[in-house]
C-alpha cells in the first residue's frame, strides 16, 4: 500500500513538473488597439507583425460589455490544432464546416482559438468572458475595430501565431499606439521593460510582416451578420 501511494505521488509530481516545464516563457504578444496591430516577440526580439481587429464597442472588462480588455494576460488554452483554414468553431468545437475568407453573411469563429486569462484586476474577467485571439472569415475588416470583444486575425495569420507560441505566453493589450516601430529582430522597449531578464537567442531569418495592408472599409457599428450562425467574438 505504501509503495502504491509513493508511486502515485511520484507520478503526480512528475506530471506537475512537466506541465511547468512546458509553459511558454519565451514568447510575448503586444497588441495596440490604436494601431490595430499585433507584434510577436521571442526573447524580447520582434519576429512577426500582424494586423488585427479589436472590439467595435471599445475597451473594458465588464461581463456582457463586448469590450476588449486591456493589460497583462496570458495564453490559457489553445484550441483547434490540425483543423483546416476556415474551420468553423461553435462552443470551441469544430462543426465540420469550412468557410472561405469574406464568405457573405457569415461571422463565426474560425481556424484557431487562443483563449486568454487575465493577470490583473482590470482584466480579471477575460477568461470567463471567453476572450480569445481567433480567426475570422470577415477579413475585410481586419485593421479596424470590428469584433465583439476578442482579438480577430486573418486565418493564415492566426495559424502562424498558433504554431509559434505555447500555453503561458504573455499577452499585453494596450489602448494607445506602439511607442515606436522596431525592425524585426530588434528589442521593443515595452516588452523589455515588462519582461524578466532572458537570454537573447539568435533567430533564424529577420522576421517578416505578415499580410498585405488592411483595406479602408469600415464596418457599421452595431451591425449583425445575416446568417443564423453564431457570430465570432
Amino acid at each position: 500500500m505504501i509503495r502504491r501511494y509513493s508511486g502515485i505521488v511520484v507520478l503526480t509530481v512528475t506530471f506537475l513538473l512537466a506541465s511547468c516545464a512546458e509553459k511558454d516563457t519565451q514568447h510575448r504578444i503586444l497588441v495596440s488597439v490604436a494601431d490595430q496591430c499585433m507584434e510577436l516577440f521571442c526573447n524580447q526580439r520582434l519576429v512577426r507583425r500582424y494586423p488585427v481587429s479589436t472590439s467595435r464597442y471599445g475597451l473594458g472588462d465588464r461581463p456582457g460589455s463586448r469590450e476588449t480588455p486591456t493589460g497583462r494576460m496570458e495564453v490559457a488554452k489553445m484550441i483547434g490544432r490540425g483543423a483546416p483554414l476556415g474551420a468553423v468553431f461553435r462552443n470551441r468545437r469544430p462543426t465540420g464546416e469550412v468557410l472561405r475568407p469574406n464568405a457573405p453573411g457569415r461571422d463565426p469563429i474560425v481556424t484557431r482559438i487562443i483563449w486568454l486569462r487575465g493577470l490583473q484586476q482590470q482584466n480579471q474577467n477575460a477568461f470567463g468572458r471567453c476572450i480569445y485571439i481567433h480567426g475570422t472569415p470577415e477579413e475585410r475588416y481586419i485593421g479596424h475595430p470590428a469584433s465583439y470583444g476578442c482579438v480577430r486575425m486573418r486565418s493564415s495569420d492566426v495559424l502562424s501565431l498558433f504554431n509559434s507560441i505555447g500555453v503561458g505566453a504573455t499577452v499585453d493589450i494596450i489602448p494607445g499606439s506602439l511607442p515606436d516601430t522596431p525592425q524585426p529582430g530588434s528589442v521593443h522597449p515595452v516588452i523589455a521593460a515588462s519582461a524578466p531578464p532572458a537570454p537573447v537567442a539568435t533567430l533564424g531569418g529577420t522576421g517578416e510582416i505578415v499580410g498585405p495592408p488592411a483595406p479602408s472599409a469600415t464596418p457599421q457599428p452595431g451591425g449583425a451578420p445575416a446568417s443564423p450562425v453564431r457570430r465570432g467574438g
